[in-house]
């Protein structure tokens, strides 16, 4: 798509903070053409509205100092993680300097014991969960592509496993975030029980850089579940389906994952993947418990798939094959 230049930009402003930008940075203040278009890029209606400039920050004292510099010459910033925002986010319909945090990748600290760890912002959660993988703990928050942290903090993020272990803003303990000012405000410390005050952290998260630029992150990690289970769902409707995922969630099953597609999805699923699945309504799930759990489950949904009009079901225990807990048909 094309460029486009919005009239309401102050040029002056803007060309005056990208000379002190690089008087103090040097060549590390980035305006090649080719690299601003890629952190404006976007997957929904919206053209690619490029910045003026990229900068790759190592330490929260250059974002500090980006910080302060851009505040003193009215120049816009916007924060960039990995770029896998569906929503426009790391567009600059006003230009202004991209802060790209891919350098400040670093996992400071883990704290096993506390079940917990401290990050900076450009680590993606693929990379937390690798390096914990010795651990037996592991951070839940599953958006669905590699996104790195701090941008999953800044925008809030859930994914399919929030049923059983939240949101984003369930999982940040606390943060460290560069003020417009460039001042650095801690919100939180590690203690999970703290006396009363504002919470800066909730503010924080989901505020989409609009309050702050995310540098350090205190993340709460879960323990990995014994056993996984997953199941697909077939229904005659959008309304039956909802309605089991209201009962499943009342009865306390251990839900970890639920995902509803409708008949246009499953449609597609099976085009691409050349799967056979019914073209109605379908919800994938998945469970997360002890292994001598599995089989109740499994009973239990046989029970309450006949109570909603759960007309297919499928029940495998991840990792085991493909051998079914529960099959058939009513």
């Amino acid at each position: 798509m094309p460029i486009r230049h919005n009239p309401s930009r102050d040029e002056t402003t803007i060309n005056a903070g990208l000379g002190v930008l690089s008087q103090r940075f040097g060549n590390r203040i980035e305006t090649g053409l080719a690299l601003r278009s890629q952190h404006a890029h976007t997957t929904t209606w919206l053209p690619n509205q490029p910045p003026d400039a990229v900068f790759c920050p190592r330490t929260t004292q250059e974002v500090q100092a980006v910080m302060a510099i851009c505040n003193d010459h009215r120049m816009p910033v916007i924060p960039f993680g990995t770029g896998s925002s569906l929503e426009g986010h790391v567009n600059a319909p006003l230009g202004g300097l991209s802060i790209d945090f891919k350098d400040m990748n670093a996992i400071l600290q883990v704290n096993s014991d506390d079940m917990d760890a401290s990050v900076q912002p450009g680590v993606t959660r693929k990379a937390l969960n690798t390096h914990l993988r010795d651990t037996g703990l592991f951070f839940s928050v599953d958006p669905g592509a590699d996104a790195s942290l701090g941008g999953m903090a800044a925008t809030g993020a859930s994914g399919t496993n929030a049923v059983r272990y939240g949101t984003m803003k369930d999982n940040v303990l606390a943060l460290k975030a560069v003020l417009p000012s460039g001042e650095l405000v801690t919100t939180a410390a590690r203690a999970r029980k703290t006396s009363a005050g504002y919470d800066l952290t909730r503010l924080m998260v989901g505020s989409e850089g609009t309050l702050g630029v995310i540098t350090e992150l205190t993340l709460r990690l879960r323990g990995i579940p014994e056993a996984v289970s997953a199941a697909t769902c077939s229904f005659p409707s959008v309304s039956a389906a909802c309605h089991t995922v209201i009962q499943t969630i009342q009865y306390g099953l251990p839900v970890a994952r639920i995902e509803l597609l409708d008949a246009v999805q499953v449609r597609a699923v099976n085009a691409y993947s050349r799967l056979r699945l019914p073209e109605t309504p379908l919800l994938l799930v998945e469970f997360h418990g002890s292994a001598a759990g599995g089989g109740r489950t499994g009973r239990n949904l046989w029970t309450d798939r006949r109570r909603t009009g759960w007309h297919g079901l499928c029940l495998y225990h991840k990792g085991r094959g493909t051998h079914p807990i529960v099959a058939g048909t009513p």
